[in-house]
Order: structure tokens, then C-alpha cells, then sequence
């Protein structure tokens, strides 16, 4: 059988295999390219997703929209026709943009992790190292690295021919020649195995950060500086995205695991055991990893449901009801004020009084603004700007008590304390003067 013969056979299956698989089939590229250019158009309309992080995020639904558009259609009229119609050159055009695509989302999921890890772990580096600037280089290296892995069969290294059930084309890990078995095994290796080692690397010294960090937090309590409580937030919030990444990399393994395997079972010499419907499910399956992620983004994204939910009438249902921090400011707000007038009181008729309790009140109005790393700039404005009053009364009431004090030539002597315990004493020895 020659080679034009072979892209026109016929694997030896019933026919309902093939409108089974159709169906499925329609169905990956229907919700992939919808899905995606939803995530897309979210990404579009909303300025504030158009984050650095989320700048991977944007290129991976890019490359899950071109495999869905790419490889549905496609593979879905060849089942109809129980057949590859296509020819040779579209054969190769087909699994090229498969390898391209595929490889191109499997990367830039290890870019994601990365980036996650540099941010977590290595917080002062990453003010150097991350920039939008260098986000779109990496991106760019992506799409070159996996251009020249989907080039290397147009060239002589292996070949693309019709796989499983004979609809779809994929790179000959069938055949045993060295070309194959040499490109079957540095592909799984450089593409799958490898990135999926870092992956789990990057994310096993994450997750150690965090517990360390929460360690910290939890042993020294209200002895620890504001701006190292503030970047111990900061990287919870920054742990938050990495989950969303997390969620993504295990689905997208999941998806490509069974393929993977069914190559290395031929790359074996164990090809023989493979039935057309062996090679042709994992395909399948592989090709669904283009849907998963528009629904993690609806169930963990907040920010992008409420886009959706904005600009899409008939998603109005993902709209979230407010989110109840920034009421916790509030009560936070309030509970601060009623314990300084309380200990105003208390002042007045004792003019000295021990006050380190105060040394946690910042820590307890910062730790009630534990945001989702999507959500937090408005309730964390309001957090600061309480803090910018707080600290201008301080100002004006320590400048009216020492004008009083050089009436009165009242010599007292307050503690060096910092700003923010600062605030209460002043008042109260304000109070207390005015009370004389």
C-alpha cells in the first residue's frame, strides 16, 4: 500500500463509532470556541483583567480557540465520511496546527507556574524580573518553542499521517524507524514529562512558602511590622491565582495523560496491542482540554463572571451578590472608634494607662481585607484611606495639646510610640486637658 493509498483508507470499525465520535466531537468545538471567546471578549471589555498574570491567561485561551476552530470542524466531517477526505497536505496542515496548538497551551502552563513561583517565593526578585514587557517576550518564546517541535515533521524529523479511526492526523509514533522513535520519545520528554516536572516542582516549594508565611503570621501574631503583614497578604493573594493555575495544569494533564501513554505503548514496540479505538478516544479526550478552562475561570474568576454577566444578557445569571469585605472594613472602622472613645473615658481619669493591646488593631483591620487577589483594590482603597485620617487627626490633635501644653506649661512627657498607637493617646490626653 502506497503512501496516497494510505490517506484514503478506511479503519475497520462500525459505523456508529464514527457518528458517535462526531458527536463528541461537534461538541468539544462548539463549547471551545464559544467558551474561549468568551474569555476573550472578557478580557477585551474589562481593563482591569488585563493584568500581567492574567496576560498567560489570555494566551491560553488564544491557543485553546485555534485547536477547537482548527481541529473540530475538521475531524467532525471526516467522521461523516468515515474517512480522511482531506489529502496528504491537509493531513500535515491538520496535525501541525494540532501539535502547534497543543504544545503552545502545555507550555504556557509551565510559563504560568513559573511566574507564580518567582512571585510566591521570591517576592523582591520578582519586582526586577516581571514586568508586561517581559510577559509578552516569554509568550513569544512559547509560541516559538512549540513552532519548532510542530515543524520538526515537515521536515524530515518523523511525519504526520491519519491516526485511530482514521479521521485525524497526528505525527507517526506507530511506525518503528529511529526518526520516529527518537522524536516520539524527546517530544513526550520536552513537552509533557519534563514541563510536568517543574510544574510540580514550582508548585511543592509554593505551597511550602505559604505554610511558612502562615506559620510566621500565626506565631508572631501583632509583633510583626504592618508592611510584613501586608506582604504576607500579598502573597496569599498571589496564591489565590496560582490555585486557578493550579486547577487548569491538572485538568490539562488529565486530558493529554491518556494520549501520552498510548505513544509511549507504541514508541515500546507494543503498537500491536492498539485497536483503532485505543489511539482514537485519547485523541479525542486530548482535544477536549480546550473546554475545561472558561468554566474554571466562571466558577473561580469573580471578575470575569461579573463581565460576562455584564456585557452577555444572557449570562446575567454568573453576576455575584457584593462581596461582604469591604463590610468588614466598615465594622472594623466603627469597632476601632468605639474602643478609642471608650479608652478616652478611661483617661481622663487616670492620664497614664497601658495601651500595647492597640499595637493589633492595624493588624486586625488589615487581616479583615482577606480578598480574593481579584477583587481587592476598592475595599483595600478604603482600608488606606482610613488609615490616611487616622494619621491626620493624630497630626492636628498632637499640634493642639502641645499649644495648650505651652499655656499651661504642663511639662508631660508621652512614650515613643509608633503613628498608628500614637492617635489614641493624643486624644486622650487632649480630652483630659480640656476636662482640667
Amino acid at each position: 500500500m502506497d503512501v496516497e493509498q494510505a490517506f484514503f483508507r478506511q479503519a475497520d470499525v462500525q459505523d456508529h463509532a464514527h457518528y458517535i465520535v462526531a458527536f463528541f466531537v461537534v461538541v468539544i468545538g462548539t463549547v471551545g470556541v464559544t467558551g474561549n471567546a468568551l474569555v476573550m471578549y472578557a478580557f477585551y471589555c474589562n481593563k482591569k483583567l488585563r493584568t500581567r498574570p492574567n496576560y498567560f491567561i489570555m494566551n491560553l485561551a488564544v491557543s485553546d480557540f485555534l485547536m477547537a476552530s482548527t481541529q473540530s470542524p475538521i475531524f467532525f466531517v471526516n467522521s461523516l465520511y468515515k474517512g480522511w477526505i482531506f489529502g496528504e497536505t491537509g493531513c500535515k496542515m491538520y496535525a501541525f496546527c494540532g501539535a502547534l496548538f497543543g504544545i503552545t497551551s502545555m507550555i504556557n502552563l509551565l510559563a504560568i507556574s513559573l511566574d507564580r513561583y518567582i512571585v510566591i517565593t521570591k517576592p523582591l526578585q520578582a519586582i526586577q524580573w516581571t514586568s508586561k514587557r517581559r510577559t509578552c517576550l516569554v509568550i513569544a518564546l512559547v509560541w516559538l518553542y512549540s513552532l519548532a517541535w510542530s515543524l520538526a515533521p515537515l521536515v524530515g524529523w518523523s511525519s504526520y499521517i491519519p491516526e485511530g479511526l482514521m479521521t485525524s492526523c497526528t505525527w507517526d509514533y506507530v511506525t518503528s524507524t529511529p526518526a520516529n522513535k527518537s522524536y516520539t520519545l524527546m517530544l513526550c520528554c520536552f513537552v509533557f514529562f519534563i514541563p510536568l516536572g517543574i510544574i510540580s516542582y514550582c508548585y511543592l516549594c509554593m505551597f511550602l512558602a505559604i505554610r511558612h508565611a502562615s506559620r510566621d503570621v500565626e506565631r508572631f501574631g501583632s509583633q510583626m511590622r504592618k508592611s510584613t503583614l501586608i506582604q504576607q497578604q500579598s502573597i496569599k493573594n498571589e496564591w489565590k491565582l496560582a490555585k486557578i493555575a493550579f486547577v487548569v495544569i491538572i485538568v490539562f494533564v488529565l486530558s493529554w495523560s491518556p494520549y501520552a501513554c498510548v505513544t509511549l505503548i507504541a514508541w515500546a514496540g507494543y503498537g500491536s496491542v492498539l485497536n483503532p479505538y485505543s489511539k482514537a478516544v485519547p485523541a479525542v479526550i486530548a482535544k477536549a482540554s480546550a473546554i475545561y478552562n472558561p468554566f474554571i475561570y466562571a466558577m473561580i474568576h469573580s471578575k470575569y463572571r461579573d463581565t460576562l454577566a455584564e456585557k452577555v444578557p444572557c449570562l446575567h445569571f454568573l453576576a455575584q451578590a457584593p462581596r461582604r469585605d469591604c463590610i468588614a472594613v466598615s465594622h472594623s472602622q466603627s469597632s476601632f472608634t468605639d474602643s478609642m472613645l471608650s479608652r478616652t473615658s478611661s483617661v481622663s481619669k487616670n492620664k497614664f494607662y497601658r495601651i500595647s493591646s492597640m499595637s493589633t488593631t492595624d493588624t486586625q483591620v488589615w487581616s479583615d481585607v482577606e480578598l480574593s487577589p481579584l477583587d481587592q483594590s476598592h475595599c483595600l482603597k478604603t482600608s488606606y484611606s482610613h488609615g490616611e485620617l487616622t494619621n491626620k487627626d493624630s497630626k492636628s490633635v498632637v499640634k493642639q495639646s502641645r499649644e495648650k501644653e505651652s499655656h499651661r506649661q504642663d511639662q508631660v512627657r508621652l512614650p515613643s510610640w509608633s503613628k498608628a498607637p500614637c492617635t489614641d493617646v493624643t486624644t486622650s490626653y487632649h480630652l483630659s486637658l480640656s476636662t482640667q
